[in-house]
């Protein structure tokens, strides 16, 4: 038999879009044209943090030759939030943070919309603010919510009525003051300390850009760069309070999302502006000024860890505090803090914990999900919390955590068994890689180098019951289309589809094509976030292969008279392992087959796949337990080496090594690839990103003044090493990978730092002038 099966899951296969890419061809929400009905849209902004609005006058902006549309919050009074409704698409009565939309203009011209813009009048009366989550969750803070405890919110959020505290999650777990006691008796320590992370942008390639237009029949259709088709379409269908039939929403390639382009932000507002221009579309494209305050934001963190460490280096007890800064409105930041809860401790076995994770209201940029998804936050507290505590005790860092690391079988935080993890493997293999306990000499005078190590966690945050849909179909030469709902944003996802429908189905992989999201047309898929896709959606393509398999076995095997367990599908034919006769797809996949008798059997094969896990449970409100609180965990670690420039605090990042337990690689140059990218973007927070506020008004807003990673900073080396321990309801095992070597990058080059010059930074970013600051003390 001459046809060989051939293994594309495992097999590192070129981005199945990267010739579109490169060469211009791939279409971008702003390169696709409208003709002369185009509107242009842009946004009246706030320029106050918290003030009430006493009188918002749009008469001249409505009288300016050229402007066709002006709406205001009186017009969309209806709130959205994916897990608490409490954002309005334009502000009403008042105002929340510094570029909240006011209203917006729709005019002939970008130049007549600015103009219109300048023409709105709008007076203040300003409220308190607050800056500080800490201080924003005491009886002291202004009020920002009055109204919190009557908004819709998801059952597993727990807001706290008179406060401004949005989300409330409690870890209560055997007996910490106990626990502290004995580790005290013991001769351990324990140890108090708080850290600080501040707001960060996403900053991807490509900024925010829609273009909504209602026909005759009202239907609406939104072209967006989005990472959430399906949410966005729910979320402002709700708000307009519109049938979901009447809302498209269609993305094509998108230039990078890291979190900033889930949920909805802006996107309503250009819905609503394209309501009220008479079938005329609006396209409303955010400046990168407005990307990096006026869209979603990594929140802020104040995190209080307080440890107990016995002296050969078991951990007995946490006790830990975070205050999250959510910004103006939490509507999807409140998951991030339940999240950083039933993760509180890090990936460690810790007996007794006593967690408390809040989201609190603040007049700052409205925090949103960010690549890590409030992990890179606690690590960075947890990580040099434990180094503290291990170098205190003169333990070496590396070996307590291999004594402490979560384990199969053990229980984690929340009380859940550990599934298998290859943890341990990825801190023994990391450490080994970089040369742990043997830095190299410097390469100067005034230089030290250190070596840092940080370990992480992270599950897929999302609710009980977010579900995955696919379809595969077949052409008449073969080839087959795979329809999805997941956002191919950068990290491969349109590739991943194609390896797993191939494989699934039994054809090359340059037969099958995956197309971009169309709600109309695509098969649903909740969002395209928590580094899911690969393991949910991927579920979903298996499901439609195999009916599509089936369909076609079945159909050949009567025609055949044969038995269909003894036929497969290999490099696009049906094979006979009884007779070896076989039949390219192309010559039955529409038509069917004929049999003996002359009549047909078949037809049109069309494969259908859903996937939804069924086995996340309730946790305790009082305690954070429960049987099941996540799917699963990727788990990993990751080590560095820094060099320190003792006369002016500069730090040098020059070696990174990342081991992850991805469960398959079924891309394996692709999981290298985001391994380096994810380690090279948590290098880029660590040392560089700080949106700088002062009484919530961005200093810094543009390239000139806010740095991000570029090649130049990126470590001379960068190993990636892959650990592959099958999640039992993975696509042939595989987890997720999308985000998590962010997560323990931060504080294993801070950890560095201090291993170098012996400070510690516990404020990100670790500037030059922190370090010579710290080093002077």
């Amino acid at each position: 038999m001459s046809i060989k099966k051939t293994t594309i899951v495992g097999s590192s296969f070129p981005r199945v879009e990267s010739r579109s890419k490169v060469t211009g061809a791939a279409q971008y929400v702003d390169d696709m044209q409208f003709g002369p009905n185009l509107l242009y849209g842009m946004l009246k902004r706030s320029e106050r943090p918290h003030a009430l609005i006493t009188r918002l006058d749009v008469s001249k902006a409505m009288a300016l030759p050229g402007v066709r549309v002006v709406v205001t919050g009186k017009d969309f009074p209806g709130l959205t939030g994916l897990y608490l409704s409490d954002r309005p698409m334009f502000a009403v009565d008042r105002v929340r943070f510094v570029g909240e939309p006011i209203a917006g203009v729709a005019a002939e011209s970008q130049e007549i919309a600015e103009q219109a813009i300048k023409l709105i009048a709008v007076e203040y009366a300003d409220l308190p603010g607050v800056f500080d989550p800490e201080f924003g969750a005491s009886p002291d803070a202004a009020l920002l919510h009055p109204d919190l405890i009557t908004y819709k919110y998801a059952p597993f959020i727990f807001p706290q009525k008179g406060t401004n505290v949005s989300n409330w999650f409690k870890v209560r777990k055997g007996n910490v003051e106990e626990a502290f006691a004995e580790v005290e008796a013991a001769g351990g320590i324990v140890f108090e300390h708080k850290y600080r992370v501040p707001h960060v942008q996403h900053v991807p390639l490509e900024t925010h850009a829609t273009v909504a237009q209602m026909d005759g029949n009202g239907k609406i259709t939104l072209w967006a760069s989005s990472q959430s088709p399906f949410a966005q379409r729910n979320l402002i269908a709700k708000a307009l309070g519109i049938g979901h039939s009447r809302l498209r929403v269609i993305t094509p390639y998108v230039g990078g999302g890291f979190g900033a382009k889930a949920g909805v932000s802006m996107e309503g507002a250009c819905v609503g502006m394209a309501m009220r221009a008479k079938g005329r579309p609006v396209k409303l494209v955010m400046t990168r000024e407005e990307e990096f305050y006026t869209t979603f934001v990594r929140q802020g963190l104040v995190a209080i860890i307080k440890l107990g460490m016995l002296p050969d280096g078991r951990i007995l007890a946490m006790k830990n505090t975070y205050y999250w800064d959510g910004g103006a409105y939490t509507e999807y930041g409140v998951n991030i803090t339940r999240a950083a809860g039933y993760s509180s401790t890090g990936p460690y076995y810790v007996p007794n914990v006593w967690a408390d994770s809040k989201c609190v209201y603040t007049n700052h940029p409205i925090g949103g999900a960010m690549r890590g998804f409030g992990m890179p936050e606690i690590h960075w507290a947890i990580e040099q919390h434990i180094d503290r505590a291990a170098r205190q005790l003169g333990l070496d860092p590396v070996q307590v955590r291999l004594l402490n690391c979560i384990k199969e079988g053990q229980e984690t935080v929340t009380g859940m068994i550990m599934h298998p993890t290859g943890l341990s493997q990825c801190i023994q293999k990391a450490a080994d890689a970089i040369g742990w306990g043997k830095p190299r000499p410097a390469s100067g005078p005034h230089k030290v180098r250190g070596l840092g190590f940080g370990c992480m966690w992270k599950a897929p945050a999302m609710p009980p019951n977010p579900g995955s849909a696919a379809t595969i179909r077949f052409n008449e030469d073969g080839t087959a289309l795979v329809n999805v709902g997941g956002v191919d944003m950068g990290q491969g996802t349109l590739t991943i589809a194609a390896q797993l429908a191939a494989e699934g189905l039994g054809v090359p992989i340059t037969d099958v094509r995956v197309n971009t999201v169309d709600t109309d047309y695509s098969p649903y898929e909740w969002q395209t976030v928590a580094s899911r896709l690969t393991w949910s959606m991927g579920n979903a393509i298996l499901s439609a292969a195999q009916e599509a398999k089936v369909q076609i076995l079945e159909m050949v095997a009567e025609a055949w008279k044969e038995n269909p367990q003894d036929l497969d599908i290999i490099d696009g034919h049906v094979i006979s392992y009884a007779t070896e006769e076989s039949v390219p797809l192309k010559d039955i996949v529409i038509y069917g087959m004929q049999r003996p008798d002359g009549t047909w059997i078949g037809g049109p094969v069309v494969g259908k796949g859903r996937f939804m896990p069924q086995y996340v449970t309730p946790l305790s409100a009082e305690t954070g337990q429960g049987p099941r609180a996540v799917v699963h965990f990727t788990t990993g670690a990751q080590a560095v080496e820094v060099e320190v420039d003792t006369e002016t605090g500069q730090v040098e990042v020059l070696r990174m090594v990342a081991a992850f337990d991805v469960g398959k690689a079924i891309n394996p140059d692709m999981v290298r690839t985001q391994m380096e990218g994810g380690a090279v973007q948590g290098l880029s927070t660590a040392l560089l990103e700080e949106i700088k506020l002062v009484n919530g008004k961005p200093l810094n807003p543009n390239f000139t003044d806010y740095r991000i990673a570029t090649s130049i900073d990126a470590p001379r080396v960068i190993e990636s090493i892959i650990v592959e321990v099958p999640q039992d309801d993975g696509p042939y095992g595989a987890r997720g990978i999308g985000e998590h070597a962010m997560v323990p990058t931060a504080p294993a080059i801070a950890n560095a730092v201090t291993d170098a010059v012996g400070v510690w930074i516990d404020q990100m970013p670790i500037t030059a002038q922190r370090v010579w600051e710290a080093m002077q003390k």
